[in-house]
């Protein structure tokens, strides 16, 4: 039985892959900063809690050996620049220092379109590069490390760099299920004025993505964009969510943009779909439907 550590397994993504290896008959192992909660924790999964941006505290944690290491770590804090840094930066380079000597066939790191900073249309994995704020930078600075890693010592890493996912069991607080919920509660919910475009791409379909990376040989030391390739405008996807309940009323123009936002974003797949061919995706519309059905089973559940 192959072994795989998911770091950041109770999250959103993490806890999804850890079904998916679990139904591969995988041995799982999670490694995140808080327990699981209730509706998130999965009997045979090993739960590890601690501080990836501790080396000491990690260390001491992972004995075991592993085949494939997944990294889906570290939270989102825009205000908060030294405890981003630490959480995507210097993270990366402790699990680094505990896995370099390892026989792991794989480590996978999930980056993020923020690495491209303020781009306007279709970006490639050769686009250069220009965050603007800690998390892009941070995200784009451990790219980097673990690129130069396998080009020095061969150090078997590929890098995903994730779009916009969506999808059961993401924080409420993340754009469609802020809106989801939102309207369920029939409040009126402020938004900006949506005229952005953004691509969405559901978490079933991200979760293929790293299982069709663990054993291609032939994405060592690559980027690869992960997302669906077709951009759609944030108002419309709103709207959309809010036809489907008929409950709630959106705000428009009530929310500013953060400065490293881009009015159109979105990424080519030409990689991709060399490498991955994930085949058909699920389409907005049936992705919404099946996230709506959660928040609504889940609703009073949720913090």
């Amino acid at each position: 039985m192959e072994r795989i550590l998911i770091v950041g397994g109770t999250g959103f993504i993490g806890f999804n892959l850890c079904k998916v290896c679990l139904k591969l008959k995988m041995d799982v192992t999670s490694l995140s900063s808080k327990r699981p909660s209730r509706l998130k924790k999965l009997k045979k999964v090993n739960y590890l809690i601690g501080d990836i941006s501790n080396y000491n505290n990690i260390k001491s944690l992972i004995i075991n050996d592993y085949e494939y290491v997944v990294n889906l770590g570290g939270n989102i804090d825009h205000k908060n620049k030294k405890k981003t840094y630490k959480n995507h930066y210097t993270a990366v380079k402790n699990l680094y220092e505990i896995f370099k000597s390892k026989k792991i066939k794989k480590f996978i790191q999930i980056g993020s379109s923020s690495e491209y900073g303020k781009f306007e249309g279709a970006v490639n994995e050769a686009t250069k590069c220009k965050p603007k704020l800690a998390y892009g930078k941070s995200k784009y600075k451990a790219t980097s490390f673990l690129i130069n890693r396998f080009k020095r010592n061969r150090f078997p890493v590929t890098i995903l760099r994730f779009f916009q996912i969506y999808g059961p069991y993401q924080k409420p607080n993340r754009l469609i299920p802020f809106a989801i919920c939102s309207s369920i509660k029939n409040k009126n919910f402020l938004c900006s004025e949506g005229g952005q475009y953004r691509d969405f791409l559901y978490i079933s379909d991200a979760v293929k993505s790293i299982i069709k990376s663990l054993k291609n040989n032939k994405i060592l030391g690559k980027v690869i964009n992960v997302g669906y390739g077709k951009p759609i405008e944030v108002k419309k996807i709103i709207l959309m969510i809010n036809n489907l309940i008929n409950m709630g009323n959106p705000v428009f123009g009530k929310v500013k943009l953060r400065v490293d936002e881009s009015n159109i974003i979105y990424p080519n797949l030409t990689r991709s779909n060399r490498y991955l061919r994930l085949g058909k995706k699920k389409n907005i519309l049936d992705g919404l439907k099946e996230t709506i059905n959660y928040y609504k089973k889940n609703i009073t559940n949720l913090k």
